[in-house]
């Protein structure tokens, strides 16, 4: 009786519990339409993005909820899953319906032809007329081109006095300490600009928009000679579909070499907000790397092997293709793991969860250090004892959709994917003669090359099964090869 009591009283804890959650989540709203959620954890991010979200949703009660629940019914745990799918679909398909204000543009660097279009967008951007106003939007140029003869800054003020206060410049201190200055930014390059644009801003990222201007393009989807009917569609009703991007945060940790009893053995150091990858490899040393690889603290594996790379979606395109990884999707939230030559065949690149935290390691009696490099930069040395922590980011790196099959577009431009120098000829019997052959008449029409009477013969098959008459083997037909 008792029992059946302590189960009755669990049943309605969880019936109150489920309640008050569907409660705190009945209000939520996207772009007038509400959505009904059982977990919206994602949404806590401070992403630039999810920002846009916060008067949809009370964030902080759903996640109160959810914590003061130790135990989830079965029922409810599907539920749940199910909701936070359907909601993550919802959001990569509202677009987003915003005032741009400000726009920050990064310039590839050394390319003094990009200053020239630099000057030319700035330009339409200050007089082009938007929100009411006679002129345009509050424009952010690299600082360095204050001085620009090419960008000339003297000549673009004298146009119109009042764009003396709305033409300004950003450094990257600014884009490090105050990120919401900006509304969107817009990067004339290539791939490399825009990771550069990633590492200016290690936390809140502003929407990203990417003309194509530089040696390859997976990342920039938009073609400069279209920049008005772009950011015309984009700056006006229609608003701007977003790519959510996953990025990870990569934090270095030393040992200590005395540490004391009571104290921490590690202590942090430099950390990173990494868009592509994170590259662990040998560096110098002679020896194969040995690296501990630890998931939510539990030991995977030790790697051996020249070094591994943990890559993001969107860096699937990059280090991690070179090295035998596979094509992953940016809207995957997943961590490719892809080793660099390993010692043993069987160790090759998978696919993990991208709420799990991995670990990797540096023993204590490994024979060498290890090198670590963060989208290509930063490179730091791992000594026997540190260890570098890779886990998803919470600012994940927002990019402007060109259209819904960019992706595809992009592999299909840049790796020729899937592509082969002509394709296979359809059966046409009609078809024009070849040079110097007389006009064919009605009567020769057809093929002067036939397949032989058994058709099957061709593909091997044989619709009569394996007797002598039915076989397609040359052999069991008598016939001499």
């Amino acid at each position: 009786m008792r029992e059946q009591q302590e189960e009755e009283s669990k049943r309605n804890s969880e019936i109150i519990a489920h309640t008050r959650l569907t409660e705190a989540l009945s209000g939520l709203q996207v772009n007038g339409e509400c959505l009904s959620a059982k977990n919206m954890a994602a949404l806590a991010s401070p992403c630039f993005f999810h920002k846009k979200f916060d008067h949809a949703v009370n964030i902080d009660k759903v996640l109160d909820e959810i914590t003061d629940d130790e135990s989830i019914s079965h029922s409810r745990l599907m539920q749940t899953a199910t909701s936070v799918r359907e909601v993550s679909k919802q959001l990569q398909r509202r677009p987003i319906k915003m005032k741009i204000r400000n726009v920050m543009i990064v310039t590839k660097a050394r390319d003094n032809e990009l200053v020239h279009l630099t000057r030319e967008l700035t330009q339409w951007l200050l007089s082009t007329p938007r929100h009411g106003s006679e002129v345009g939007v509050n424009v952010y140029v690299d600082h360095k081109l204050r001085k620009s003869k090419r960008f000339g800054m003297d000549s673009i003020l004298s146009q119109d006095a009042r764009f003396e206060k709305m033409l300004r410049f950003w450094t990257p201190e600014l884009c490090w300490t105050s990120p919401e200055k900006f509304d969107l930014v817009l990067t004339l390059g290539g791939d490399g600009t825009v990771l550069y644009t990633s590492w200016l801003f290690q936390r809140i990222v502003p929407p990203i928009l990417s003309f194509s201007l530089g040696s390859l393009g997976f990342l920039t989807n938009f073609q400069f000679h279209q920049y008005r009917d772009s950011l015309n569609r984009i700056m006006g009703d229609a608003g701007m579909r977003v790519n959510l991007r996953m990025r990870f945060t990569c934090t270095v940790y030393r040992a200590q070499s005395n540490p004391p009893d009571t104290g921490p053995t590690h202590i942090e150091s430099e950390q990173f907000e990494v868009l592509n990858e994170l590259v662990i490899d040998r560096g110098p040393s002679p020896y194969v790397s040995n690296l501990e690889l630890y998931g939510d603290n539990a030991l995977l594996t030790v790697v051996q092997a020249d070094g591994c790379i943990f890559s993001t979606p969107t860096g699937s395109t990059a280090y991690s293709l070179s090295a035998g990884g596979s094509l992953v999707h940016p809207d995957i939230p997943a961590i490719l793991l892809t080793p660099i030559c390993p010692h043993t065949l069987s160790f090759r690149p998978m696919l993990l969860n991208d709420s799990m935290l991995l670990r990797v390691a540096v023993p204590r009696n490994s024979r060498a250090t290890a090198y670590c490099a963060f989208d290509g930069k930063g490179r730091v040395e791992l000594r026997q004892g540190d260890h570098v922590s890779i886990a998803a980011s919470q600012y994940p790196f927002p990019t402007v959709l060109s259209q819904p099959t960019e992706w595809f577009d992009s592999i299909s431009r840049t790796l020729r994917w899937n592509t082969r120098g002509a394709m296979q000829k359809a059966w046409d019997e009609g078809s024009a003669p070849e040079l110097g052959a007389g006009k064919v008449g009605e009567e020769e029409k057809g093929f002067d090359i036939d397949i032989d009477d058994d058709a099957d013969r061709d593909s091997g098959y044989s619709a009569e099964g394996s007797s002598a008459g039915g076989s397609a083997s040359p052999v069991r037909r008598g016939v001499v090869v």
